[in-house]
């Protein structure tokens, strides 16, 4: 008895140890805002606003966020060069963007009416939505995306690069940092 729980004592130590950070490494989280804090702060501080569209019950959602926006690269860009936001699309609270009222009505089902809006009609999970600093919409990106490929899409946007070239001729140059 005393010999099984010292084995499990050990194997628990163990997994907890192996899930630790690194030493030096701290686990970097994105903090996320809503849009209506993420519209005052560029209002206030211009920086673009990133938007992760998702629900509740898309898989493809839940692997972005743990697969991808936990990864130290992606938060820390996320972080220092965006406002972001995590937007239920089929959230029930209501919201005021850009002077608008939007709520969950039923009209469109299960859908709030912001997510019908930001999507222009192609209402698909997760989609990804750029806004310039000053609150324009610049694109719509929708499906997952791994650490590799959120980085340069991150800092195509970030850079402001899209005012001069493609998205293809920016990333075939893009240097990245996610390994």
């Amino acid at each position: 008895m005393i010999l099984n729980t010292l084995k499990s004592f050990l194997i628990v130590s163990v997994l907890a140890f192996i899930s630790l950070p690194a030493s030096g490494q701290e686990q970097v989280k994105v903090k996320w805002y809503t849009l209506e804090e993420a519209e005052k702060l560029a209002t206030a501080d211009p920086k673009p606003i990133f938007i992760d569209t998702y629900t509740d019950w898309c898989s493809w959602c839940k692997r972005l966020e743990t697969e991808t926006f936990s990864n130290p690269v992606i938060a820390e860009i996320l972080n220092t060069r965006f406002y972001p936001v995590k937007f239920n699309a089929e959230g029930k609270d209501e919201i005021t963007f850009r002077g608008m009222k939007f709520i969950n009505d039923g009209k469109y089902g299960r859908t709030h009416q912001l997510t019908v809006a930001l999507l222009k009609d192609q209402v698909g999970y997760p989609s990804l939505i750029f806004f310039n600093e000053k609150i324009e919409l610049l694109t719509v990106v929708p499906g997952f995306r791994t650490p590799k490929d959120m980085e340069p899409l991150l800092s195509f946007f970030a850079d402001k690069a899209y005012e001069t070239r493609t998205f293809d001729e920016y990333a075939a140059s893009f240097k990245g940092s996610v390994k």
